[in-house]
């Protein structure tokens, strides 16, 4: 590999050099004032990202997953109920720690490649009639096969039920790169790291809460001492943790949500939608398939590519590494050696973008896959000429 290439996984992301340089700082007292100048200004920077008024923001030192860990047993019960659509691996994998915590999952199998099932989970809370079911996971992102879902439309299901369950979300690989609308929504708990949108090394689990949630902390019985809020809202009381935090990656979020905030959400947004949609057109140019089945549930951070039966998609990534320095993402799950990932998320922009569609193609040439050198970039080039004039256009 070669530290001069961008990486084009889906997470963790390229980091831009302000951002990398703010997480290398010196040694700070985290039990000083100036580590409440750190520690504020980052969560009141993510409130504004998650489009949030009443959610309370937690940063753990750790991952998406003990984001995911925090949720469920600061709201949950052992024996609970819940109900969850696998549809991917990540989505695969939260269900997985939600059975070793001893909740009960009722799981809705949804095809690889198709977003949460909405009219789905409104059947099924319909029908539950006692409120048995406590709490609903949906996954925004599935990182493993490139498709979004439709947030609010989880949350209209449960409210034409008329069903309390909370409402629990994993955005690890859309927040801070797709839009997020935390209060509009309805969504009671959302969990991301510091590795994708927010452009930064892995080591923080970002989890924020909505006084629903934050409700249910203490009635809660699932096991907790690391990931327990209740200690971290005391210690936020006084700018402190409970603990030794992650200091530099804690300043590292402050810049982010800064740079982010500086661009513009909107703009942020409409960067990663037209830079996917340039990859997009490089897959129909190629021939090639994406894993998400339709328009409507193409994620804007990251594309699952299929490759013709018979063809070892890991290959791709491991000629990619091996002989031109670039990294793409492997299949997971399911569609391991079935499709090869390129992730368009995080510090990346169109001419970045294009490095990565060429290394691709020669990549399939290599191993003799039916594709035309400069295909892909051209039709990838064609749609960024098209769309910079516009966005020209527009902000003038």
């Amino acid at each position: 590999m070669s530290f001069q290439n961008p990486v084009f996984i889906p997470g963790p992301t390229n980091m831009p050099e302000a951002l990398r340089k703010a997480c290398d700082m010196p040694t700070l007292d985290h039990r000083s004032p100036l580590f409440g100048d750190i520690l504020q200004p980052a969560l009141q920077g993510v409130k504004k990202i998650l489009k949030t008024e009443v959610a309370e923001v937690f940063v753990f030192p750790s991952t998406g997953t003990g984001g995911w860990e925090t949720v469920i047993t600061n709201t949950l019960s052992p024996g609970d109920r819940i109900l969850a659509a696998r549809n991917g691996m990540f989505s695969h994998r939260w269900i997985d720690m939600c059975q070793r915590h001893g909740l009960k999952v009722d799981v809705v199998e949804t095809p690889w490649g198709a977003g949460l099932p909405a009219d789905r989970y409104e059947e099924i809370l319909t029908a539950d009639k006692n409120h048995e079911i406590k709490a609903v996971l949906a996954t925004h992102n599935e990182t493993a096969t490139g498709v979004k879902s439709n947030i609010a439309a989880v949350r209209r299901a449960l409210n034409a039920a008329n069903h309390p369950a909370l409402l629990l979300v994993d955005g690890v690989s859309s927040i801070a790169s797709m839009d997020f609308r935390m209060d509009e929504w309805g969504v009671d708990a959302a969990v991301t790291g510091s590795q994708k949108g927010f452009m930064l090394p892995a080591g923080l689990a970002i989890v924020a809460m909505s006084p629903k949630a934050q409700a249910a902390i203490e009635t809660a019985k699932l096991p907790r001492t690391f990931f327990d809020v209740r200690d971290m809202m005391k210690a936020y009381a006084s700018n402190a943790y409970p603990y030794t935090p992650a200091v530099g990656l804690l300043n590292g979020l402050k810049q982010s949500c800064d740079m982010l905030l500086g661009e513009g959400l909107e703009n942020v947004f409409t960067r990663h939608h037209r830079i996917a949609e340039g990859v997009r057109a490089a897959v129909r140019a190629w021939g090639l398939d994406l894993c998400a089945k339709s328009p409507d549930v193409y994620s804007d951070t990251v594309s699952a590519i299929r490759t013709p039966e018979g063809f070892n998609a890991t290959d791709i990534v491991t000629h990619a590494a091996g002989k031109y320095g670039v990294a793409f993402g492997v299949g997971l799950g399911e569609v391991a050696g079935k499709v090869f990932r390129i992730g368009h998320l995080g510090s990346l922009t169109d001419v970045m973008t294009l490095s990565g569609l060429a290394t691709a193609e020669m990549v399939m040439a290599d191993l003799g896959l039916d594709i035309k050198l400069g295909s892909g970039v051209a039709a990838a080039q064609e749609y960024y000429r098209n769309e910079g004039a516009i966005a020209s256009k527009e902000a003038a």
